[in-house]
Parts: C-alpha cells; sequence; structure tokens
C-alpha cells in the first residue's frame, strides 16, 4: 500500500515538481519506504511507497512500461494478477517481470478502461498514457482505497488523503456543507469532503482527463458478472470466501489479522490457521472495563489455532486521552468512530507488522445489524398521515423517535438516517446557529447511490453497505491503518465474494436464530457455537465511560455554546448516546484543520 498525488496544470508547471513533493511529504506516514516524482510536460506524478510486496527497489513508482508510453503512480494490490497475466500471455502479449503493475500496464493496453474490471483486490491508481494525451483516475470497486481530487478549467490536483490538499494550500477554502453533513451522519458521506471542491472519486469508477484541454469524464468500470447457480448457495459462499481469502494471504513482508472475539475476525483466523499454520499472527486489542473485554471469546479461537503468535494490546483510559492529540492528526476527515481502527492500527504495528486481515464488510453483505430487523418497518412509517408523524417528531419521544424528521426525504438516504442519524435537522441548525431548511438543502444535495431493484431481504445490507461503510468504516480503517504505514485487508470485500452475497438474497433470512445465516452455516464445521450464537457486540470501546470520567473531573471539552447547545446533562445521566457529545469534540477540532 502507498500514497499517491499529482497535479496536471496547463501552462508553466516548473514548480509542479516541488509542490507535488509537498502533498506526498505530508502523507509520508503511509508510504515510509521509499518516494519519488515523475514529471512530463503538463503532468506531474508524486508517490509514497509501503513496501508490501517485492521488497526491492524494482517497486520504486511512479512506474513507467516498456513502451515509455504508460506511466503509473499505484496504490493497492491486483490479488488476482497471476491469472490476468496468464489470460494475456495466451493473446500473445509478452511480459518483462512478474510484477501486478506490469499486469496493470498490459490490461489497459489490451482491453482498454474495461480491463480494470478484471482486477480483484484494492486499488487506487494514476495512469498516464503520454501517446493519447489521457491521464487515469481510478478506484476499486468496493471503495477501500480513497481517491480524492479537485478539477478546474485549468488545473486537477488528486491525492490519497485530504490532508494533502491542505499541506499544498494551507489557505484552501472549507466546504461550507461539511458541517452540517457531519453532524448529521458521524462522518462525510460520498463524495464530500472538509476542502471546497474536494470530492471522492466514486468506487468503480475512471475519471478520464485531457491534459492538452483540461476535459474530463467520468465512466464506470464495473463488469456485470453473470449468477453461476451451479452450486448451492451455502457451497458458493463457502468456496469463495476461501478464494478471497487465499488471495489476502499472499505478502513478502509480516501479515497479520485483527482478532476482536466476533464472527467474522474468527472466522478469518482460523481459516487462515489452515492455510498458513505455523506462519500465522492475530492481534487483539482488550481493555479493563469487562463489559467491553473481549478476551474470553478471543481465546476461545487462539486455543483451536495454538501455532499462532498472538499479540495482546491493553488499551486504557489514560492512553486513550494521552493518545488524542495524534488521533487528531492521524484523522484525515471528522468522523466519530476513528479511535477504535487507530488503536488496533497501532497495536499491529507494534507487533511489527505491516500489513492485516479484517473482518470488515461480512456484517454489511451477511445482514449482520439490527438493522436488518429494523427496515421492516419503514413502509409502515411511511405511510403515517403527515400529521401523526408531526405529532411523533415534536412529541416528548427520545432520540430515536426523533429520527423520523429523516424520513421527509423519501429516499435511501433519509431511510439511513432514520436508522443511524446522529442528529436531526433541527439540532444541527441550532448547533451551528443557521436555518434549518439550510440543513435539509445540504442532505438533499447528495446523490443516492445507485441503485436497481432491492428485493426487501437486502434492504438494509445495501443502505449499511453504501452509506455506513463505504462511508465511514472503510474511510476510518484506510487513514488509522496508513498513519501506522499499515496495509489493512479486507477479503469479505472481495468482488467476487461481493456478487456472490449479492444474488444469494433469497438465503439471508435468520433462519434456525442463527446469525448472518448465510456465512455462519456455510462454516458450521469451523466456528465455534459459543463466537457464533454469542450476543451481537461490535468492536465497540469504553468511550461512553472514558468522556463520562473526563467531564465529571470539570474537563472542558466542548465550547461553551456547543456545550449547552449538545444534551450533555442527559449523556451524563445516561439518556443520551455519547457519539451526541463527541461528534461536538470533533468538529470543533476540525474546525481548525
Amino acid at each position: 500500500m502507498c500514497r499517491i498525488a499529482g497535479i496536471v496544470a496547463l501552462g508553466d508547471g516548473a514548480d509542479n515538481t516541488r509542490k507535488v513533493t509537498t502533498m506526498t511529504n505530508a502523507m509520508k506516514h503511509g508510504g515510509p519506504d521509499d518516494h519519488g516524482v515523475f514529471q512530463h510536460e503538463t503532468v506531474t506524478l508524486g508517490h509514497r511507497r509501503l513496501s508490501i510486496i517485492d521488497l526491492s527497489s524494482a517497486g520504486h513508482q511512479p512506474m513507467t512500461d516498456s513502451s515509455g508510453d504508460l506511466v503509473i503512480s499505484y496504490n493497492g494490490e491486483i490479488y488476482n494478477y497471476k491469472e490476468i497475466r496468464a489470460d494475456l500471455i495466451k493473446l500473445g502479449v509478452q511480459f518483462r517481470t512478474s510484477t501486478d503493475t506490469e499486469v496493470i500496464f498490459q490490461s489497459y493496453k489490451t482491453w482498454g478502461v474495461k480491463g480494470f474490471g478484471r482486477f480483484l483486490g484494492i486499488f487506487a491508481f494514476a495512469l498516464y498514457d503520454k501517446h493519447t494525451g489521457k491521464l487515469l483516475l481510478v478506484r476499486d470497486s468496493p471503495g477501500v482505497k480513497p481517491m480524492y481530487y479537485h478539477a478546474t478549467s485549468d488545473r486537477i490536483v488528486f491525492a490519497s488523503e485530504v490532508k494533502a490538499f491542505k499541506a499544498l494550500d494551507p489557505q484552501w477554502e472549507e466546504n461550507r456543507k461539511w458541517r452540517s453533513l457531519f453532524l448529521a451522519f458521524g462522518y462525510l458521506a460520498h463524495p464530500v469532503t472538509t476542502l471546497k471542491d474536494v470530492v471522492a472519486l466514486a468506487p468503480g469508477s475512471v475519471l478520464e482527463v485531457d491534459v492538452r484541454t483540461m476535459k474530463t469524464s467520468v465512466q464506470s468500470f464495473i463488469a456485470e458478472r453473470a449468477t453461476d447457480n451451479s452450486e448451492e448457495a451455502l457451497d458458493r459462499v463457502k468456496r469463495t470466501v476461501m478464494a478471497a481469502l487465499r488471495r489476502n494471504i499472499i505478502s513478502d513482508a509480516p501479515l497479520g489479522i485483527f482478532l476482536s472475539g466476533g464472527i467474522d475476525s474468527s472466522l478469518l483466523a482460523l481459516l487462515a490457521a489452515q492455510e498458513i499454520a505455523e506462519n500465522e499472527r492475530t492481534v487483539s486489542v482488550t481493555f479493563e472495563e469487562a463489559a467491553f473485554d473481549e478476551s474470553p471469546y478471543q481465546q476461545i479461537v487462539l486455543e483451536k489455532i495454538r501455532q499462532a503468535k498472538h499479540s495482546k494490546f491493553l488499551v486504557n483510559e489514560g492512553m486513550f486521552w494521552d493518545s488524542i492529540d495524534t488521533i487528531w492528526q492521524a484523522m484525515d476527515q471528522p468522523t466519530i468512530d476513528g479511535v477504535n481502527s487507530y488503536f488496533v492500527s497501532m497495536a499491529a504495528h507494534k507487533a511489527g507488522l505491516k500489513a492485516v486481515l479484517s473482518g470488515l464488510g461480512a456484517d454489511e453483505l451477511f445482514g449482520g445489524y439490527a438493522s436488518s430487523s429494523r427496515t421492516q418497518w419503514l413502509p409502515y412509517l411511511r405511510s403515517l398521515p403527515a400529521k401523526d408523524l408531526a405529532a411523533a417528531i415534536a412529541g416528548n419521544f427520545n432520540h430515536a423517535y426523533k429520527r423520523l424528521s429523516f424520513l421527509r426525504l423519501n429516499n435511501s438516504l433519509g431511510d439511513y438516517l432514520f436508522l443511524r442519524g446522529v442528529h436531526t435537522p433541527k439540532v444541527i441548525s441550532q448547533l451551528l446557529q443557521c436555518d434549518e431548511r439550510e440543513v435539509w438543502d445540504d442532505l438533499r444535495s447528495l446523490q443516492e447511490p445507485v441503485k436497481s431493484e432491492i428485493p426487501k431481504e437486502s434492504y438494509a445490507s445495501f443502505l449499511e453497505y453504501n452509506y455506513y461503510m463505504k462511508g465511514q468504516l472503510l474511510k476510518d480503517t484506510d487513514f488509522m491503518s496508513m498513519w501506522f504505514g499499515l496495509e489493512a485487508r479486507v477479503p469479505f470485500l472481495d468482488q467476487e465474494l461481493i456478487h456472490v452475497a449479492a444474488t444469494t438474497i433469497t438465503t439471508k433470512a435468520q433462519q434456525d436464530s442463527r446469525p448472518k445465516y448465510l456465512l455462519t452455516k456455510a462454516f458450521e464445521d469451523v466456528l465455534p457455537n459459543e463466537i457464533v450464537f454469542r450476543k451481537k457486540q461490535g468492536f465497540t470501546f469504553p468511550f461512553h465511560v472514558w468522556l463520562r470520567n473526563k467531564m465529571n473531573n470539570g474537563d472542558r471539552l466542548l465550547p461553551a455554546r456547543l456545550a449547552s447547545e449538545l444534551p450533555v446533562d442527559n449523556f451524563m445521566k445516561g439518556k443520551a448516546h455519547w457519539s451526541q457529545v463527541w461528534s461536538g469534540v470533533v468538529l470543533d477540532q476540525f474546525r481548525w484543520k
């Protein structure tokens, strides 16, 4: 994994090498092993390298192909590059190396942009074609690796992190909408960032730039995959999960597994033990607060993989507050939930790892959240007469009921915020001292994810996958892991597995009270019942305890005005969720970033 940046600018580009170097240096933490800059006419590409596969200097980037016409600055891994290479050789293509980077070059030469749809992996790259005068910015279809860009009539700037744009221009104007959207979501939904006109490239797409005219276009490269009904659903899931795991454990650098004690990480650890045996390494985070400590469940898994080398990392309240300034530095974009990713990444880094497997994505694909049952009430709630809905919203109800107001949006965005929204538009307008209509307008300005006909059984997965996972979990995981020079791999977001999960919808029902039925039933011979049927907890830190203790000690974490508007008193009494107060702390920090 790496960090990339670049500038395409009409006119004099003499200073762009220095500018791009400034951008990549701001992301040095994500690429500590090597750096490079390429410039040709109007195009300047930069790269910071984290060496995972091929640790030699042969992996130096930006890299040029054998013809000298193609140049790439590449962040990621193509896990099935050997299979694609074999297909290209059958077509008569000759290779100089055995790298996945050359496979990208040759795929583009042979199939064009559509060739990217063959890639199974996590990647974001800039590919410059000198012959055609085109620059392609490309991002993987699940949206695991980031790609941000800013486009005007005479300049394109891109980078892996938003902080690189701020390094380029410390006076970069902020995006007026970011505060209201953050307070609604608890993060910034796609494609919004904190900076004006800096946006995220859509997953599974290519931004094509004509470097001579600066004209741009965006197209999808996601390939349509035929549904294979030759196998029974559980067999398909089992085969595809195993194939995804085998692709993800290839590494020339130390690789481990985040082991939380939940279903998803436990399954990865148990399956990896069958593949890498004595080379398996696991890492866990534990807490002093018994209600949050998952050590007993971690131990159940570890007893089954005794050959694994395990590292345990205790995180306590003092460590959290001692680390808070560094956490703010690592947090590329505002989020209420990135601290857990920070500490598990720190734990892996201290264990000497450079790559880890994460169970992220399984809950979204296989219906692991409570929203899977709550979405069944949406048709009924939408059918309420307007006066009854208004009375429910305005009445003396708790925050969950007040989130009914989001249903006024009458789309998937409103449905998601009804399930997971942090603050309602009315509260947001009070916090930001603006008209409530402005908040509603900001929300309506967001585009919904593309959706075709979605069976009701899969609607919750659609919401969690497209909003919560892509907007929050993947971003948090990426910038926190890369802060420690750590590559986080996500086997459950293998493109083939995503397709299998999407085409076996009818089997997702929670049969025989088994959570994530399709996944846990497929591996019932591997997963211990104590793990499968434990109470759903999620990987959660004791935030509410630590935050309440800090405030009880008289520490002022919030400016006076925010403290007066937020439900601080209710939080201290245990009647409001910690995220409603913590969101104010994060908001205040990002006012100055």
